[in-house]
């Protein structure tokens, strides 16, 4: 059975994780409001760009601009995989490598070649002990302040690479804030930009609350509208895909140090009945060696 000392030092450093764990919760809820805000701020945008580009992407016809064109035989793909530089978020991280590794799974059965870009060290770590080719890593982004020129530089990138050759596919995965309970990891293709899904007309026609879209009238033309839209849509994506795995890691964070706290407290309400139990046992110890000194005397 642990001494009082033992107990006690037990529930003395305890109490020191619970300041922390909380301290934590509070942080992670802080930066999840202004993470929050700028993504709602910036989902309207980004799916009004998305139905512009598809009413364009229609008019113009498949074959107006080479990031439309899918590849024939896709032998090189390439990630960009969008994780967090810290942990102790619960298992935001393992969901979004657990992506990446079923990806990576299935390409290698097709012998196809699969190269990265990280955001974030933890996939940049995981990367590294797998042995993966990384061409570029973005430190310090997610989780933290960043504006629309890292998604811009990055974007730039994938899309000279893409043109040259160097990459047939372009995905992301990233983590979709869904609810403060919630974070689904998503892979998503860039590269070549896929085509809008559209509805059959018969489906269309019978769900009558579904929105209207517009036809877009363009001027200039739409091959010259796309020239300039297209990249652009790449960088919106990229941003809506750090944006959002932002504020999940904060929303992941807070939970996992929300319970962390509250088994905190389990293990001091624990100890301290561990500690009572070691206490009375050690007093009803010294009283039976009282009372057997004074039956000794008596005798």
């Amino acid at each position: 059975m642990p001494t009082l000392k033992d107990v006690q030092l037990k529930i003395a450093g305890v109490k020191k994780t619970k300041q922390i764990t909380k301290a934590m919760n509070m942080v992670a809820a802080s930066r999840l409001r202004g993470a929050q805000t700028n993504m709602d701020a910036f989902r309207p945008y980004a799916v009004k760009f998305a139905e512009v580009l598809g009413s364009l992407a229609e008019k113009a016809g498949e074959e107006a601009n080479p990031l439309l064109v899918p590849r024939e035989n896709v032998k090189k793909i390439h990630i960009v995989l969008c994780t967090s530089d810290r942990g102790l978020c619960g298992g935001f991280n393992i969901n979004l490598i657990s992506k990446a590794e079923s990806f990576l799974k299935e390409n290698r059965e097709a012998d196809i070649e699969v190269s990265f870009t990280n955001f974030g060290k933890k996939g940049r770590d995981w990367a590294k002990n797998k042995k993966q080719s990384i061409v570029d890593e973005y430190l310090g982004v997610v989780g933290g302040r960043f504006d629309f020129s890292v998604a811009l530089n990055a974007g730039r990138k994938l899309i000279d690479e893409f043109l040259t050759g160097t990459y047939d596919e372009v995905y992301v995965i990233y983590s979709e804030f869904v609810s403060m309970a919630r974070q689904t990891p998503v892979l998503q293709q860039i590269l070549p930009i896929p085509p809008i899904e559209k509805e059959e007309d018969g489906i269309a026609e019978q769900d009558e609350n579904k929105p209207f879209l517009a036809e877009h009238i363009c001027e200039p033309s739409p091959d010259e509208l796309l020239g300039e839209m297209l990249p652009r849509n790449i960088y919106v994506q990229l941003f809506s895909a750090l944006l959002e795995t932002s504020t999940s890691e904060h929303a992941a964070r807070m939970a996992a140090m929300n319970n962390a706290t509250k088994a905190c407290n389990d293990m001091i309400n624990s100890l301290t009945l561990a500690y009572n139990k070691a206490r009375q046992a050690a007093i009803t110890a010294e009283l039976m060696d009282i009372v057997g000194g004074a039956e000794a005397l008596k005798g």
